[in-house]
């Protein structure tokens, strides 16, 4: 049985255009080729996309959402067209909608983009409610988004300071047993925060952002007794605080301040089996004006492709757990 095939050609007037869409020695349609089982050919600002009627349409479809998304001003790279790939059909938004919710750096003219529905309402969230908890696995953006807005924030004059915290060890912050100065013992506890922050602005930038108190990246221990004000406060690796410590630290609120707490429910590294206070929170903070959950999945990963692979797998591991586990307790 002969399988009849479709044929699209796409032209482009606008050579930096196509140049970006295609990619450097053509990157970007090659990563496309492994999502679609299509054959494509290239001859200068033309492109011809041949193979199953099915497979050309989606090609096309995400070719399309690509094109709009570079006519914002953008470039495109591998990881914008695995999360097109992953999300087109799954919105009524189209990624170039995602994208409109972007967050400028003016110091670097930076401009972070939600790759994802779940990051662009997460950064929505953040701009229009006081406390934000974003929950998903690694990798989905949470820290970073957040970051990118306290900076942006920050630059628009609409807080005078930021204030990075995570537990500074996953077993109780119990720094008297380390080795070592409280730089030593914390600094590689927040390691992930400074490299969020280098991501987005030079060394000497945020240097001088530390140096002058206007940035401060501390362990949650250190902001018990505070009250922040006018402060874009973010809570990170939250799944490992007690109860008492988010309580603590929610109640740090002061006025003209923002907080955003983010964490992995899966991660949980708590000793004794105590409750984590980011699980805890989800009860009783839910319906409360002015505080936002939102939730990510293995789909918002913005890391290598196999990252959203790992995940899944590692969740089929904890189901099939769960369903033994009942099965014993039968």
């Amino acid at each position: 049985m002969e399988i009849e095939e479709d044929v699209l050609k796409l032209s482009f007037d606008d050579t930096h255009l196509a140049r970006n869409l295609f990619g450097p020695r053509e990157e970007n349609i090659k990563y496309l080729k492994k999502f679609f089982d299509v054959r494509t050919s290239i001859r200068g600002n033309h492109l011809t996309v041949m193979g199953r009627k099915r497979e050309v349409e989606n090609t096309g479809r995400v070719i399309d959402e690509l094109t709009g998304i570079i006519k914002k001003g953008l470039d495109v790279g591998p990881s914008d067209i695995d999360h097109v790939v992953r999300n087109i059909g799954r919105t009524e938004r189209g990624m170039e909608e995602i994208h409109k919710e972007q967050i400028y750096i003016p110091p670097t003219r930076k401009m972070i983009t939600p790759k994802s529905e779940n990051q662009r309402l997460y950064v929505e969230a953040i701009g229009k409610h006081d406390i934000v908890v974003g929950i998903g696995p690694a990798g989905t953006g949470k820290t970073y988004l957040a970051m990118a807005t306290a900076l942006s924030a920050y630059y628009r004059r609409e807080v005078s300071r930021i204030i990075l915290t995570r537990p500074a060890i996953e077993a109780g912050e119990k720094l008297g047993f380390l080795p070592g100065t409280m730089y030593e013992k914390v600094n590689p506890y927040l390691r992930p925060l400074y490299d969020a922050l280098y991501d987005m602005v030079d060394m000497d930038r945020a240097g001088r952002l530390i140096e002058k108190g206007v940035l401060e990246i501390a362990p949650l221990a250190f902001m018990r007794g505070r009250t922040l004000n006018d402060a874009f406060v973010i809570l990170d690796e939250a799944q490992n605080t007690a109860s008492e410590q988010m309580k603590m630290f929610l109640t740090r609120l002061g006025f003209s301040s923002k907080a955003v707490i983010t964490g992995d429910i899966t991660q949980i590294d708590l000793p004794d089996k105590r409750s984590s206070g980011l699980v805890e929170i989800q009860h009783i903070l839910k319906g409360i004006r002015g505080i936002r959950f939102v939730y990510f999945t293995e789909r918002d990963v913005v890391r290598h492709p196999l990252v959203q692979k790992i995940i899944r797998a590692y969740e089929r591991k904890s189901l099939q757990e769960g369903e033994k586990g009942a099965d014993r307790k039968g």
